[in-house]
Parts: C-alpha cells; sequence; structure tokens
C-alpha cells in the first residue's frame, strides 16, 4: 500500500514528526554514562503517553522478529544496528548508541533514529561512521521531490556509503509511512537511479542510512529482536520522516 496523504493528514503528519524529533532529542540530553536501557524505555513510554501518542512499537509483531517487540523505543549498542531490544545494561563510556523511535498521533506515524556516543570518550572512527549515515541521508532528502524516483534516493544515499567504503546491506531500508509505520515503497540504502516509482506530493518516506564499519552481514540476538554485526565492528544508523511536497522534501522528524 502508498498513502498520498491530504493537506489534513499532513499537517497531523508534521505533529507526529515534532513529537518523535523531540522525544530523541530529550532521549539523547538524558543519556549520560550508567543510564540503563531501560530507564530509556521508561522514559519514552511516559514522553509517548503524555503527548496522547501511541507507540508503533510495542505491539509490532512482523514476520522477521519473535513476537511482539513490547518496548517502546529501539536501543542498539555498539554491535547491535537494528531493532535493538531495551534490556537490563547501564551504558558505559564511549558506548556507541542507536536510539529509533516511531509513534502515532491523530492516525498519522513518523519515524526517526540517530546514533551518538555516550560520554567523552568518542573514537574518530565511530565519529565519520556516523557522520556518513547523516550525509548520506541528506543526499537522499536533496534529490527527494516530485517526479524522482525512488531509486535516485537509493542512489544517493549508496553513493556517500560506498564512496566511504562501507558495506551496504540492502535487506533492511527505508519505507512509506503513513497511517501505518510500514508501508510501500521500500527505499534500499543503494539502487539504480531513474528506477521505481516516482515521487508525488503528499508522500510520506521513512529514510534510513545504517551501516555496519566492515560487513554488511546481520545476525540476530538470542531475543529474536536485535540485529547485530556478524563481525562484531561497530555500526550506525541515521533516519528522518520527510514528506514530499511541491517544493521538494519537507523533514517532519526535526524537533520544535
Amino acid at each position: 500500500m502508498i498513502e498520498i496523504l491530504t493537506s489534513d493528514e499532513l499537517a497531523r503528519a508534521r505533529d507526529a514528526g515534532a513529537l518523535v524529533g523531540s522525544i530523541l532529542q530529550s532521549l539523547k540530553e538524558r543519556t549520560k554514562v550508567g543510564v540503563n536501557l531501560l530507564d530509556l524505555d521508561r522514559w519514552t513510554k511516559q514522553m509517548i503517553e503524555d503527548a496522547g501518542a501511541e507507540s508503533c512499537y510495542v505491539d509490532y509483531a512482523p514476520s522477521f522478529g519473535r513476537g511482539p517487540f513490547g518496548h517502546y523505543v529501539c536501543t542498539a549498542v555498539n554491535d547491535a544496528v537494528l531493532h535493538g531490544m531495551p534490556h537490563d545494561y547501564a551504558l558505559a563510556d564511549g558506548d556507541l548508541l542507536t536510539l529509533d523511535l516511531a509513534v502515532t498521533l491523530r492516525g498519522i506515524s513518523a519515524d526517526a533514529a540517530i546514533s551518538f556516543v555516550v560520554g567523552t570518550t568518542r573514537a574518530p572512527e565511530d565519529l565519520a561512521m556516523i557522520d556518513a549515515t547523516e550525509r548520506a541521508l541528506a543526499a537522499a532528502i536533496a534529490v527527494a521531490r516530485p517526479g524522482a524516483r525512488i531509486g535516485d534516493l537509493s542512489h544517493a544515499i549508496g553513493t556517500v556509503l560506498s564512496n566511504e567504503g562501507y558495506p551496504i546491506n540492502l535487506e533492511f531500508g527505508g519505507h512509506g509511512i503513513g497511517s501505518t509505520m510500514h508501508q510501500d515503497p521500500h527505499v534500499a540504502n543503494d539502487g539504480r537511479p531513474g528506477r521505481g516509482y516516482k515521487l508525488r506530493p503528499g508522500l510520506l518516506l521513512a529514510l534510513e542510512p545504517w551501516v555496519m564499519a566492515d560487513t554488511d552481514e546481520l545476525i540476530t540476538d538470542d531475543d529474536g529482536w536485535t540485529l547485530r554485526s556478524a563481525t562484531g565492528c561497530r555500526t550506525a544508523h541515521t533516519e528522518h520522516t520527510i514528506a514530499i511536497t511541491e517544493d521538494g522534501a519537507e523533514i517532519l522528524t526535526l524537533p520544535r
């Protein structure tokens, strides 16, 4: 299913996106050495409920996971990159943390992710990897406009990541979003320009470049959800929900 939002739905999407961006910003500000991943999940639950929104994750049970996710935010640490299930772990100085969050507000969903290093010990290679995902996302947003193709966005992401030497996994990527969290079209993190669905005003896309430092192979934790690099290398993931407008792309998941 591919949804094209009305002007009223787009207004609600802006509110949902701003909420996601604000919650992620708050979580980042509160994340210090010693904070437990379960604290982050608890804080997220409270902020979602205080806003009158609903979690997209707590009851989420797709074919690739093991039962309902059961938590409110994905917390991926170091070699974990996607679908990180919160558990009893206190963050250490130098941990590379990704927070991925999706909520539904007044019937419209928004999805975003940020990666950052906890504490003061910041390896240059970690910062470079995070920066690469952020630049890849910016490159895709720059070419997202009516008439462009999904392949143009995928190619923009893949060009940045491959130029930096990162292997690219095509199993998981960006996606359409709207009244539900995951919709068509799929937006792979590499592809051929000029191919795929043609972008139209009113389309929402969650674009999410993610990489692992030295592999494109994933392994699944015993929790049935958390995806890690097969080699144990570090990882990074950046995501925004954007709306295609007559003038180009509007980033919805920036905090207000």
